[in-house]
């Protein structure tokens, strides 16, 4: 297995691409703001393939460079339904005017081929599988990827915004909201094996195993996911 990661761009946003081997078709993750020129660096040091882009949600910082990625690659973009309009209008993502400057000049809009996400699919790209899980509260259509067990390689969770080393995604915009994003923790991380490796949309790496014990808001909805009115409120990280 490879996973190539690095951050990218003014939000420092991990994108990963990910192949069952170094010069194999490969699949992207999240190639968001200024993350082309890494994308491309990647590629020809591992001497990949792209087949498919896979998208966590639709905020700028996880889509921006998803139209020339694709573009250059002719490959189709996933992405959950309730995130789609997004790529084409961030301003309405980020609760801001349309027109307001944008981090100056991006290319905004949806490569040619779009592919919607469903919750609880099998996406068999590369020579890999993903399996999508619906997490919605840091934006409606946030989803994770979930890759088991194999080998000597341990399960792997790609979670985009919904859960960091030691903390959780914003849900002060647009789409956010702090009760679903409890329910996602405790219906998607939850019951994962604490070996499960945990590649995050920012930040490092982590397993389940450590944010169960020590994350705050993980800690919270295993002891009660009930308790919604004592819930902290997510802290401002990424997008």
């Amino acid at each position: 297995m490879l996973i190539a990661g690095f951050p990218a761009g003014a939000w420092g946003t991990n994108c990963y691409l990910v192949a069952p081997a170094a010069g194999e078709e490969c699949v992207i993750i999240d190639p968001g703001h200024q993350a082309a020129p890494g994308v491309e660096e990647a590629l020809k040091k591992h001497r990949l393939k792209p087949v498919a882009v896979v998208l966590t949600h639709g905020h700028l910082d996880h889509v921006a460079s998803v139209v020339p990625v694709c573009g250059a690659h002719d490959v189709p973009a996933w992405i959950h339904p309730e995130d789609r309009y997004m790529m084409s209008d961030p301003e309405r993502a980020l609760g801001r005017s349309i027109g307001m400057p944008l981090m100056g000049e991006l290319t905004i809009g949806e490569p040619d081929d779009v592919k919607e996400l469903t919750d609880g699919a099998k996406l068999q790209l590369a020579g890999l599988e993903l399996s999508v899980a619906h997490a919605p509260g840091h934006t409606k259509g946030s989803v994770t990827f979930r890759m088991p067990e194999a080998a000597d390689i341990p399960p792997i969770l790609f979670s985009g915004d919904l859960l960091f080393a030691g903390s959780i995604g914003r849900t002060d915009m647009p789409g956010g909201d702090m009760a679903e994003i409890l329910d996602s923790l405790a219906r998607v991380c939850l019951p994962l094996d604490d070996s499960t490796v945990v590649l995050s949309g920012h930040g490092p790496q982590t397993t389940i195993g450590h944010e169960r014990a020590t994350n705050p808001y993980l800690r919270q909805v295993a002891a009660s996911r009930q308790d919604r009115g004592a819930a902290p409120r997510a802290p401002r990280r990424g997008m």
